[in-house]
Order: C-alpha cells, then structure tokens, then sequence
C-alpha cells in the first residue's frame, strides 16, 4: 500500500515544533535526515540516541501519512496547529512501503536503558558485555507503528520502568501502555517482572504491531491489545501513557480512572513547557508529581492518592 509522504527542511533548534505538529496532525511515521549530505545514499536516518541531538546544521523531515490523505488540508491543519513556523516548502510525494518499511533497521543499534532494559533490533546480538541473564531484552520490528527506543519521549518511559522494577513494583504486576505504537512499553514491562500487560492505541497498525512484537518476543499471551473503544474498564497498579499533551489533557479522568489507589502512572510525549497545566490537571488525584526532562521532551510521573 503507498503512502503519503510530506517533507520540509528546518534547523535543529525547530525540529522539536516541527515533528510535534507532525504526529498531532497524525503523521504515521517521522524521520530526520541529514539535509545537507551529498548525495540520497549519504543521508542517515535517525532518531537521536538518548542523551543526543542531531549534529547537523539543516535536518530534512519526512513524515508519511494515509495514501489517501488530502495534502492541503494536512497544511492548513500544520498551520492552524502552529502558525509561527513555515510550511511554505512543504513538498509531497506517494511512496511504497518498501521505502520506508525496513529503513530504520540499517542505523538501529542496541540501546540500554536504566539498569537492565535493552531494546534489540531482530538482525543483531545483544552486545558484549551485557549479562544475558540479568538482561531484560526486548527484541522488537516496530515497523511503521511509533516506537523504537531511541525518541527520548519513549526513552524517559523505559527508564522509569526500569527504575520500577529496580525498586520490585513491577513483580507480578499488571501494567496499562495507553498509546502502545509498537508495544515497546508494555514489553518491556513484562520482561521486567510485570505478569500481564494491556496495550490500547487507536491505531490498527499499531495494535497489530504490538501483537506481533509480543508473539516473536515470547509473551503473547501475557499482553492484550484494544482500541479505547474495545478496552475494558479495569485499574492498574502501574500505567504508562506516552501521547500527545493534548491527548494527555483530554484523557486525563479517563488515565486517572485506570490507576489503582496507591499506583503509578508515567505521561510523556511532551514538550518542555507544555507541563505546567498537566501538573495542575493531574494534581487532582496524584501525589509526588515528578518531572524528567531529556532534550526537549519531558516526562510527569506521580502515584495515586
């Protein structure tokens, strides 16, 4: 099935704005490249590491969407969502699966995060060093369904499940990944201590992603997927929700409604400066709010009154 594939130059100081409207106006995937490499076959693909930014002084975004999509809707809708950028040079073209599908997995390399959480590409070997044993490994091929480990928003969630785990309040707990992508959350909650894990997200690709990165990974019958319509009312003692501040805004009864008296919750997927309201809003019903920043992303987590 083609794609859409909207692309525009920015400089490194307004990727952060750009990609953000980008996934707020439903970008299915969104990659940064070197805008000023030589030739097409020098330009690598990239999400910046943890801990990194791009250390290029022109970054090209591209971004893919439904084939169907209506271009000119999608940039009076960027412009709306953030007029004080230029999306004059926006160009489009339609593009194969096969362009974007597999082109990650040629740049991806294992990535550790906290104490024991590695995420692994499916083509490579846990480095060495690492004690297998102690190893909490998640292999993934996260298609083009958000979620590799290596955007800081995902990043932050996996060094708090990590840090959970660390303290036992992952063991034998059921957690919520609320947004799931590729179900990189909820896997790595299980292969942390966690029994069982629900992923919801209102994308199709990703469900289906997520249930087949929990097959491959081994735990595909501790890990259920639903859209928000089909998800059942239930509480958790731990839940993660890496989305849009927006939507972290928009749902906030329904995510405060999911954790159990006493539970943690994690919000990320937003932008330094856009915390203090959800501070506020989620103040209603937890204690300890917390706030971690990595690049220009943050993460809010706090436990259940």
């Amino acid at each position: 099935m083609p794609f859409l594939e909207l692309s525009i130059r920015c400089s490194e100081s307004e990727q952060p704005r750009y990609e953000h409207a980008l996934e707020d106006v439903g970008a299915l995937a969104v990659t940064l490249l070197d805008a000023d490499a030589a030739t097409p076959n020098e330009r690598a693909i990239l999400e910046p590491g943890v801990g990194q930014t791009p250390l290029w002084q022109g970054i090209a975004l591209s971004a893919l969407f439904p084939h169907d999509a209506d271009a000119l809707m999608l940039l009076a809708a960027l412009e709306s969502f953030d007029p004080a950028l230029d999306w004059t040079s926006a160009s489009f073209r339609k593009v194969d699966d096969q362009d974007w599908e597999r082109a990650w997995m040629d740049q991806y390399v294992p990535l550790r995060f906290g104490a024991r959480t590695w995420i692994v590409p499916w083509n490579q070997a846990l480095p060495a060093g690492a004690t297998a044993a102690d190893a909490a490994v998640v292999r993934l091929d996260p298609g083009l369904a958000f979620g590799s480990g290596t955007h800081p928003t995902t990043s932050l969630c996996l060094q708090w499940l990590d840090a959970l785990a660390a303290d036992g309040e992952l063991e034998g707990a059921t957690v919520l990944d609320f947004g799931c992508g590729s179900g990189i959350l909820a896997l790595a909650a299980l292969k942390l201590g966690a029994v069982h894990a629900v992923g919801v997200d209102n994308d199709p690709q990703a469900l289906l992603a997520t249930a087949d990165n929990a097959g491959r990974n081994g735990v595909g019958e501790r890990l259920q997927v639903h859209s928000p319509e089909e998800e059942p009312a239930a509480t958790y003692p731990v839940v993660v929700a890496n989305i849009l501040a927006s939507a972290l805004d928009a749902l906030a009864e329904t995510l405060a409604a999911r954790v159990a008296p006493g539970g943690r919750i994690a919000l990320s997927g937003i932008l330094a400066g856009q915390e203090p309201p959800l501070l506020d809003r989620y103040g209603a019903w937890f204690d300890d709010l917390q706030v971690a920043r990595e690049d220009e992303w943050i993460r809010i987590d706090g436990r259940r009154r």
